[in-house]
């Protein structure tokens, strides 16, 4: 029996798809005017990444230009956002479990937050924590092993529940915990999870 669940936030708790146009025009325009040496065709894959993935992964893996890429960065540090967001039908089964919950999201803190506010789930966690590239060198594998030390869980008692097989689903599985990739849409390669699928309600009363 799982004693705590560890979540991510973007494509996990929201759609991001349901804020990019609002959010993510800025930093595509300013993509569109200041990035010359990448071709268009992986431009746009960039620009699609960048809704699932945080910037610098982003940036170092189209080869951005250095300008580019501090221009991203200091457009980002200061984002918020400020408009009506919904989660995903699927997080009333995780705000109902009674399992302890931790939120744990890799980007840059104020704009992090402000999606945490504008979502009313703060007060769904024990603990949110903010991994932020710009301001410490941890990584979400150093704070899931850091709320298993202080909160006494073994690894058999904790489940990571994500969308990226390259960020959280990889660092629990260096950890040894189980995972579930949460794939709303049936697109993701599912075999680098313990467990995969579309919803969740009916897997939680499981664990």
């Amino acid at each position: 029996m799982k004693r705590a669940l560890i979540l991510d936030l973007d494509n996990t708790i929201y759609p991001v798809s349901q804020i990019a146009d609002n959010l993510f025009k800025k930093l595509f325009d300013l993509i569109d005017r200041e990035e010359t040496s990448v071709n268009y065709a992986d431009l746009e894959k960039a620009k699609d990444e960048l809704t699932r993935r945080n910037f610098q992964l982003v940036a170092d893996k189209y080869h951005f230009s250095p300008e580019l890429k501090t221009k991203g960065i200091q457009l980002l540090k200061d984002m918020t956002y400020d408009l009506p967001m919904q989660p995903f039908e699927q997080y009333r089964h995780i705000k109902l479990s009674p399992h302890d919950k931790f939120l744990v999201t890799t980007g840059f803190s104020k704009l992090q937050w402000s999606k945490v506010k504008m979502l009313g789930i703060e007060a769904d966690f024990l603990e949110i924590h903010i991994v932020d590239p710009e301001t410490s060198p941890q990584t979400k594998k150093d704070v899931f092993a850091s709320i298993m030390q202080r909160h006494n869980y073994n690894m058999n008692e904790i489940l990571v529940i994500g969308d990226d097989p390259e960020s959280e689903i990889k660092a629990a599985n260096e950890l040894g915990i189980e995972t579930f990739l949460f794939d709303p849409t049936g697109k993701l390669p599912g075999n680098a999870a313990t467990y995969k699928g579309m919803e969740l309600k009916g897997f939680l009363n499981f664990v």
